[in-house]
């Protein structure tokens, strides 16, 4: 086979070159010679445009992948490929690394990684009919029996770029969802990730080889075929989008039914006056790491994207003493599928109720604003975009300490920690009492013994002023929740504010 212009060029990640239709002069580093003022830029542009070129440094270097069994989609050896429409090419080379790191994550052993400039994504075969040719080419040469592609492809795009690279092809959102597949734990983190891929799959149903025609029922006669399978009927597809719906329709029920519980355990921790946390972030920024790090909890940390996917709510206490309920919540990512928001929805509720939200940042990461970004954008999709948040930039203990100072001079309400060694734990702790809203009712109120219930309710949700003891009870002085307050003026050893 006739080696492909794109097969002789691989560059360093920061010297990276675009490899052009027609020849360009170079130098001995492989730099283009060529003046950027002259005439022909134009043509340059266009040259890079029509161009694939290699993200080098993309390649898993493991000798051994041990065969994993997945729900829906193995994912073995890859290529990635990429369609670079706005922003800068490091811009660009960042979201392939990252979807090499979502392919890895999933399992993958990533062989390549190739990146097409164009205005907007083929509607057809997403690179172009000509570079999906060449990456067929890659695909061979490099022994891949897998193409990912960084981005949504419609189903059309995804039928036709298969035929033509004669491998399955697995675009950005159907690998995230396979992630969630893996990682999922609890019965209501399997019937989300279930009802997401349901959505994802629905519209993209297609028949191979005879099976499109294939039909099933109906009871006539005739010859050929087998009992039940003779006359007019439902054709395979319309059988399989018939019990999707079914199956769709009896987990949106079983997840209501655990929205509900969900709903109840919320209400009831609201009803005890204790202020909620929310713990949002990128994946894979160290939010497991701070929960355990302030309570204890003991959840699992993994260098991993997705580790975390059914949330978890401790309770921690201020410096003045005062509890509150800390929720790690699931992370976000660039472009997270539409699917997984919808079905994560009543799970992250738990960030929307909060009345505080951490917004966990990884300090050590390369282009940590455009975690923030892509955070906010889903809080304001959730429609948490209200609450009050503060920033968190973990792992300070890695970070280079310019971008720590960048992102305090773009962010100043934020506090710089490290998880893993505690370093700015206690400024943390006191950014939250600061910031919760305490919402507490001034009352002085004479407890009697009886109720002893109430005064611990007073330090454990409040602000206890003073305490005097005599012999019909407890005079109490305290800052304490409506909930509390209410409480105390049924009580009939005497009328608050006395």
């Amino acid at each position: 086979m006739r080696p492909t212009q794109m097969s002789r060029v691989v560059t360093p990640l920061d010297t990276m070159t675009t490899n052009h239709e027609a020849d360009t002069p170079t130098n001995p580093s492989g730099r283009s010679t060529t003046n950027p003022a002259d005439s022909d830029t134009g043509a340059l542009e266009l040259q890079e445009r029509q161009a694939l070129r290699r993200v080098a440094g993309l390649s898993t270097e493991l000798e051994d992948v041990t065969e994993v069994e997945y729900r829906q989609v193995r994912l073995e050896r890859v290529v990635l490929a990429g369609v670079w429409t706005e922003g800068t090419a490091a811009e660009a080379d960042r979201s392939m690394r990252e979807l090499a790191l979502l392919a890895e994550t999933a399992g993958s052993m990533v062989l390549e990684g190739v990146i097409q400039r164009r205005d907007s994504p083929d509607p057809a075969t997403y690179l172009g009919s000509g570079k999906a040719r060449e990456l067929r080419d890659i695909v061979v040469a490099s022994g891949a029996d897998t193409v990912i592609c960084d981005g949504e492809l419609t189903p059309g795009q995804l039928r036709q770029l298969e035929e033509v690279v004669k491998v399955k092809v697995v675009d950005r959102t159907w690998l995230i969802l396979d992630i969630f597949a893996q990682h999922a734990r609890s019965r209501e983190g399997k019937a989300q990730v279930s009802l997401a891929q349901m959505q994802y799959l629905l519209p993209r149903l297609r028949g191979w080889g005879e099976s499109l025609s294939r039909q099933g029922g109906g009871a006539g006669g005739g010859a050929g075929g087998g009992v039940g399978t003779r006359g007019p009927g439902e054709t395979k597809i319309e059988t399989d989008r018939r019990r999707i719906r079914s199956q769709m329709a009896k987990l949106r029920k079983q997840i209501r039914e655990m929205e509900t519980a969900r709903t109840t355990q919320r209400a009831s921790r609201n009803r005890s006056g204790m202020p909620s946390v929310a713990i949002a972030g990128y994946t894979n920024a160290g939010k497991s790491s701070l929960l355990n790090r302030l309570t204890g909890a003991g959840v699992l940390v993994e260098n991993a994207l997705f580790a975390t996917l059914d949330p978890t709510v401790r309770k921690a206490h201020l410096p003045n003493g005062r509890e509150f309920t800390l929720a790690d919540t699931v992370g976000f990512v660039r472009h997270l599928p539409h699917q997984l928001v919808e079905a994560f929805r009543s799970t992250l509720e738990e960030v929307r109720d909060s009345d505080l939200i951490l917004h966990v940042v990884d300090g050590s990461d390369e282009a940590p604003e455009d975690q923030i970004s892509a955070v906010r954008e889903v809080l304001n999709e959730i429609d948490a975009g209200g609450v009050p948040e503060l920033i968190v930039v973990n792992k300070a203990d890695v970070a280079d300490p310019e971008v720590i100072a960048r992102l305090l001079r773009r962010e100043p309400h934020a506090v710089v920690v490290s998880a893993r060694s505690g370093l700015g734990i206690d400024e943390l702790l006191e950014a939250i009492e600061v910031d919760l809203p305490t919402g507490l009712v001034e009352v002085d109120v004479m407890v009697p013994y009886a109720r002893g219930d109430l005064i611990s309710r007073a330090h454990r949700t409040g602000e206890v002023i003073s305490e005097e003891h005599d012999d019909s009870g407890t005079r109490l002085r305290a800052r304490v929740p409506a909930s509390l307050a209410s409480d105390f003026a049924d009580l009939e050893a005497g009328p608050s504010g006395e």
